[in-house]
């Protein structure tokens, strides 16, 4: 089954109230928002990096209030432990076996605060879950639900008291962002409304977590022509044979490509999958997955700018296909 066109547009309506509502409280960041959400209905993770204090905290709070779903947040330190996250088994002695305490990872949205700052293998704890939507304790499994989604932050600048994230972690976020500063008219609302702290404000809820889940059932019925699946493949084929990169995307990092370009096209209204909606969503999608060489940072080189490009030298397909 394809999208229809009257199902693109109904999905676009949905995406918009959603994204009209967060910048409620994220003033000024429609793109970034906008990005969160295409994560969210991707079925992905989001990982946000910036500098202390620009509302990556506050835009998870605002994306799981948005949702009629069940949140919670992680305040990730060198101390904490798997079980802290995933859940532990207690000993019940009145019934002489050992009981599930499920542990926060529980929850629609999981806001993993500072997630570097905790050690590899408390982070390890999210490869399952992130992966798998499950958590494995003592051989048994137990299903977190749907939707499910980690928006992870970390503070670029603060080296100390940190690890950084494992390619297989950073592999299993769809996209990675950053919000950076607000502009100047956005900053004097902010400070217009400096007498309400941020938790205080909250965002009122747009859909409910069924409607999610079904929306982004839908978002996999976009149609991608055959010549967007070529250019995607020849994109990620150029990030491992690029001289700066010492590890390319992976296949994870093209299915994970093809998943988000599907759902940006149906909030923009349409239900089939354009050139320009890959060359959006590259950077954000594929960018973290890169290893540059040594040389290669030492002089300067980020992966952002290796992947604008091999957009700007990959030539798009010369005609889009479209479906009505």
């Amino acid at each position: 089954m394809t999208m229809t066109p009257e199902q693109a547009t109904q999905f676009a309506d949905a995406f918009d109230r959603l994204v009209r509502g967060v910048e409620q409280v994220v003033l000024g960041k429609n793109h970034v928002i906008r990005l969160a959400f295409t994560a969210l209905l991707s079925e992905g993770h989001l990982l946000l990096e910036d500098v202390p204090g620009t509302g990556k905290t506050s835009l998870a709070r605002a994306i799981a209030q948005s949702v009629r779903g069940t949140s919670n947040r992680v305040q990730f330190t060198p101390d904490l432990l798997p079980g802290d996250i995933t859940g532990v088994s207690i000993y019940d002695q009145r019934h002489g076996a050992f009981e599930f305490h499920r542990g926060p990872i529980f929850a629609n949205i999981v806001l993993a605060d500072e997630i570097n700052r905790a050690s590899p293998k408390t982070q390890s704890a999210l490869l399952e879950v992130m992966e798998e939507g499950q958590v494995t304790t003592d051989g048994v499994t137990h299903q977190v639900g749907t939707p499910f989604m980690v928006i992870a932050t970390q503070n670029s600048i603060e080296q100390a008291g940190t690890y950084r994230l494992p390619e297989a972690q950073l592999d299993r976020f769809i996209m990675k962002s950053s919000i950076g500063y607000p502009d100047h008219t956005s900053m004097i609302r902010i400070l217009d409304g400096a007498d309400h702290r941020a938790h205080e404000v909250t965002v009122p809820p747009v859909l409910s977590a069924e409607t999610v889940v079904e929306l982004a059932t839908l978002a996999r019925t976009v149609f991608v022509d055959a010549s967007i699946t070529d250019y995607v493949s020849r994109l990620v084929d150029a990030t491992r044979t690029a001289p700066e990169v010492r590890l390319g995307v992976s296949v994870r990092g093209a299915l994970a490509l093809i998943r988000t370009v599907k759902t940006l096209a149906a909030a923009n209204g349409r239900h089939y999958v354009i050139p320009d909606d890959v060359k959006v969503l590259a950077e954000p999608v594929l960018a973290h997955r890169l290893l540059l060489d040594a040389e290669s940072e030492f002089d300067g080189v980020t992966a952002s700018q290796v992947i604008a490009q091999i957009v700007v030298e990959t030539p798009p397909p010369s005609e889009r296909a479209q479906r009505d």
